[in-house]
């Protein structure tokens, strides 16, 4: 053998290279060869212990991410209410053991328990150990009833599964006292709501024992003395009374309104001797004299359901009746106070495990409003069975002491226990839109009532001073002779104007001085009417913000370009000129721009609540004007405005001068015409104020709009003034032109 290895390693070299494509396969020859003369020689030797085996490699650990970031995204989706997306993260086992709606579920029942508004969670530290980590974090509850529950801190198990982090999920990792199963319960009690007043103190909502009132017809034996004296305690007219009456089946029951158990009890004797009456009691929330200023104060509902969630996230319980209108719903959060609330944990078989956060209960707080209940009843009244608004504002400060729209409505209908709620069918169903507040919510073409901006706008634009003069024939072609235009006093024929100066133009309301005018600011700018009406007030909200109101429109080339795709003309500014064609505002939006130049030039913003307090405590919010703007005349230029108004009721030729004839409270204001395309006949305005500068009472700006009626200087102007009389002089001294006497309501007859 020995000598084969000899032969084989002195071979010849012509042997060993015979070939140069195969020295890896002899290289790899001999390597065999090698290892197998190795092991011969072992074995042949026979001699030492057997080759230690080499153990086998360690298995590697996989090389994993961070389990912090899986973490901080379930705890940031818990924290935006992303339910699916935490669920998304839990172990495969996890999400054996619950389901996606049950896990939703109990983390919404939760956080409705709890009133939940906010949770802060906060990753305090993060152990791994191979597959498997600890996070500890803490979580803070922010609630609407108990406040803040204070931290806890959780341990949350991660473990690493089909290439990802997972969590380990149990209840424990809401709270840890909700651990198996636990339940959290939240007892609360609210305090009783508090009262909506008027300026001086007296209810216009309050809690009590009330009082629903109707008839039977077929049982009354003196109609006459059962509609006097429920005229009286229900402050209703009588003629509407008897129109009910007389409307309905002899055996059906009548509603007729509502009053307090008191009153009910100091007439109970009268009421009890007329036949066919009918009370019913209950407590509940009452608006007294069957609403004042409903479309202000407003009314309670039950919850919607579209707002369920929201209100139960506050604390509510979901089956309260809420303010869903005006100050009831404004001040919500004031009439309802704080309530107490108990946050703890029981088990499911309801034993008390331990509690979590406790309030006290704060008291409700009182609204007091600017109005004054008896001039707001008075406004209410005077406009009797008209379409309409009576706007009034204490000039100096904005503050809104009436705010009556016509048709009306009796809040006391909402509240289900109230028998009478069955006639609120009648209110919902009434075309004439009773729940519409038109003093903030309904949008006019002004008329006239627009001339006043625009005397403001040909003053400021330099082209025309206080004495212009301009010849009125009652015709206008200034667009040419196929587009004549015509003043009023044609259409009633009367005397043109002739020869008037700009003041005058004012007073007595020339259409086409306007058209001039306005043709002429067209041509130095198609913006420049727009421009100084806005400065003027119009054409946005009031940011009166108690209540809702519309924007009204004071439009433009832009706005027209945009809406129909056509560009302005100079007819459209025409229009303009006189408050027609596009121009739309708010009564409201009126009062505010009559208050600025009542008051010199300051455009406040109109407020409805005067002062908020708890019982018995000092006031947690009060008045104060607010500024919304100025006027952009100057002194002078207001003035001329000024004096163009009073001569609307002074001027021999000032349109409402008939009206006010040797009247003791000095007035000015401005008639306002405008038509209604869409109905046939136009709304009165007549938006002015009072010159008494008496110290005992402060001046007002009064703004009447009757909707379809006619002429301002006929129907709005005295209405105007029946309200100037009842505030100043304490009761109303004359007749409407359609009266025949004072709170009858007949058809009224155009003024000569």
């Amino acid at each position: 053998m020995l000598n084969t290895i000899r032969n084989m390693f002195h071979a010849p070299r012509s042997t060993l290279h015979a070939s140069r494509s195969t020295p890896y396969v002899i290289r790899l020859g001999l390597g065999l060869w090698f290892l197998g003369f190795g092991l011969l020689l072992s074995a042949c030797a026979g001699l030492g212990p057997p080759p230690t085996p080499i153990p086998p490699p360690p298995t590697p650990t996989p090389s994993t991410p961070d389990p912090e970031g899986t973490a901080r995204t379930f705890l940031d989706a818990w924290h935006n209410g992303d339910y699916a997306g935490m669920y998304s993260l839990l172990s495969p086992l996890s999400q054996d053991s619950i389901s996606l709606a049950d896990f939703q579920a109990r983390y919404e029942i939760v956080a409705r328990t709890a009133t939940l508004t906010r949770l802060e969670a906060q990753i305090l530290s993060v152990l791994k150990n191979g597959t498997s980590a600890q996070v500890l974090y803490s979580v803070t509850f922010h609630t609407a009833v108990v406040g803040d529950v204070p931290p806890r801190q959780i341990e949350m198990r991660v473990i690493y599964i089909e290439g990802r982090w997972a969590i380990s999920w149990s209840d424990g990792l809401i709270l840890p006292e909700l651990a198996g199963g636990n339940l959290l319960v939240l007892e609360k009690s609210a305090p009783a709501r508090a009262n909506i007043y008027d300026r001086n103190g007296l209810g216009l909502a309050v809690q009590g024992d009330d009082v629903a009132i109707g008839v039977i017809p077929s049982q009354i034996t003196d109609e006459e003395t059962l509609i006097v004296a429920l005229a009286d305690l229900l402050n209703l007219r009588s003629d509407l009374i008897r129109q009910k009456i007389r409307a309905a089946q002899p055996d059906w029951y009548v509603p007729l309104g509502e009053a307090s158990a008191e009153e009910v009890q100091a007439n109970r004797a009268t009421l009890a001797a007329l036949g066919g009456v009918q009370l019913k009691q209950y407590n509940s929330r009452f608006y007294p004299f069957g609403g004042v200023a409903p479309h202000v104060v407003g009314y309670m509902q039950t919850i919607p359901a579209e707002q369920l969630a929201e209100y139960q996230a506050r604390g509510y319980d979901g089956d309260e009746r809420v303010g869903l209108v005006g100050l009831e719903r404004w001040g919500e959060e004031y009439l309802t106070g704080g309530r107490a609330g108990k946050l703890y944990v029981v088990t499911l078989g309801g034993q008390y495990v331990t509690g979590l956060a406790e309030s006290q209960r704060q008291p409700a707080q009182a609204i007091y409003t600017t109005l004054d209940r008896d001039l707001q009843i008075a406004a209410q009244k005077a406009l009797g069975d008209f379409r309409g608004s009576v706007t009034i504002l204490n000039p100096q400060t904005g503050e809104v002491l009436a705010m009556a729209s016509n048709p009306t409505f009796d809040p006391n209908l909402f509240d289900p226990t109230n028998r009478n709620s069955l006639a609120l069918s009648e209110v919902l169903d009434n075309p004439g839109r009773p729940l519409l507040n038109r003093a903030a919510q309904g949008a006019y073409p002004p008329g006239s009532v627009f001339k006043i901006p625009m005397m403001g706008a040909a003053l400021l634009s330099g082209l025309y001073t206080r004495d212009s003069l301009y010849t009125c024939t009652g015709y206008w072609d200034g667009l040419g002779p196929n587009a004549i235009k015509q003043d009023w006093t044609v259409t009633f024929g009367v005397k043109p104007h002739g020869q008037i100066n700009l003041i005058q133009s004012l007073a007595f309301s020339c259409d086409p001085y306007y058209y001039t005018i306005a043709l002429s600011l067209y041509q130095q700018h198609p913006d420049y009417m727009s421009n100084i009406a806005r400065q003027f007030g119009l054409g946005a909200p009031t940011g009166i913000g108690e209540i809702d109101e519309a924007a009204a429109l004071i439009p433009d080339p832009a706005w027209k370009l945009a809406t129909y795709g056509e560009p302005w003309t100079p007819g459209d500014s025409v229009n303009m000129g006189i408050g027609q064609g596009y121009v739309l505002a708010t009564p409201l939006q009126i009062a505010q721009m009559m208050a600025a130049v009542r008051n010199g030039g300051t455009l406040y913003r109109p407020q409805l609540v005067h002062h908020i307090a708890p019982p018995g405590g000092a006031p947690t919010f009060e008045l104060q004007p607010a500024v919304n703007g100025q006027l952009p005349v100057t002194p002078d230029q207001l003035a001329d405005i000024q004096e163009g108004l009073r001569g609307v009721t002074t001027l021999p030729g000032g349109t409402a001068r008939f009206v006010f004839p040797s009247f003791e409270i000095p007035v000015a204001g401005k008639t306002g015409t405008s038509e209604d395309p869409a109905q046939g006949a136009p709304h009165a305005w007549f938006a002015g104020y009072t010159e008494a500068n008496r110290p005992d009472k402060p001046d007002l700006v009064i703004v009447v709009m009757v909707e379809n009626k006619g002429e301002g200087s006929e129907i709005a102007a005295p209405i105007f003034k029946r309200m100037v009389e009842i505030y100043f002089l304490g009761r109303p001294y004359s007749l409407y032109p359609w009266e025949s006497e004072f709170g009858s309501n007949e058809t009224p007859t155009p003024t000569p």
